[in-house]
């Protein structure tokens, strides 16, 4: 709800409100609550992040963590988005992590920069992977699934994956999100998983469903797939 003791950004973003936008958008966004989101489209936040990341107060934005609202965390994530130096950028990354809490910041952050160091940025990954957090698993996982999927691909990638070992339901939706286009990309090297049940049962279900409804997936893939459905999988 909109205070008088608005920093500059803040006030930026209000003028931008639609409340409209607001009401639509928190539904899809569940785990934000109402009056963390002033309802501001992603375009204009984005076009914001142009803006404020040629400014001087940049900087001092990126270190008030955390921030208050939803649209302020996505403002971050589009500044850190845009950074051109990977040292830089994935300092600011990981100083920003610990505060993403919801799957749409967490997935509209994905810094071009990182492409061009794919080698470094795998340690990284790792780390993001085991660290134990719902959003920087699922950040981690994103990056597997944008940066490693088409001629940088290895079969060991999609077995990083497959040990994530969790009960949130977010990590386990961007885990069969994941699977379901390594098997659009990959099919090969990503049916293993499934023909061999070493994802656990809803992930390994929501994964076949999410790649049938593909358009990427051919016909005889995705009547394959729905015979490795299963109703439980045995723990080792």
């Amino acid at each position: 709800m909109k205070g008088t003791n608005m920093t500059p950004i803040q006030e930026r973003l209000f003028a931008l409100q639609d409340l409209q936008y607001k009401e639509f958008h928190s539904g899809l966004v569940p785990t934000a609550e109402p009056d963390y989101m002033i309802g501001v489209r992603v375009p204009q936040v984005r076009k914001l992040a142009k803006e404020v990341a040629k400014e001087e107060g940049c900087k001092e934005f990126l270190l008030q963590l955390p921030h208050k609202y939803y649209e302020e965390n996505n403002l971050h994530a589009f500044i850190i988005e845009g950074i051109k130096d990977y040292e830089e950028c994935l300092k600011e990354v990981n100083l920003f992590l610990p505060y993403v809490d919801n799957w749409a910041t967490c997935d509209s952050m994905s810094p071009k920069v990182f492409g061009k160091h794919l080698e470094e940025l795998l340690p990284e990954i790792d780390v993001w992977l085991t660290s134990g957090e719902t959003y920087t698993i699922r950040f981690g996982i994103g990056m597997l699934m944008r940066f490693y999927l088409d001629e940088h691909f290895s079969p060991e990638y999609p077995e990083k994956v497959a040990s994530v070992v969790s009960e949130e339901y977010y990590v386990n939706m961007m885990r069969a999100w994941y699977f379901a286009t390594a098997l659009a990309k990959q099919y090969d090297a990503t049916v293993k998983l499934l023909e061999e049940k070493r994802l656990d049962a809803w992930t390994h279900n929501k994964t076949i469903q999410k790649a049938v409804e593909s358009y990427r997936i051919t016909p005889e893939q995705k009547k394959y797939l729905r015979t490795l459905k299963v109703k439980s999988i045995p723990k080792a």
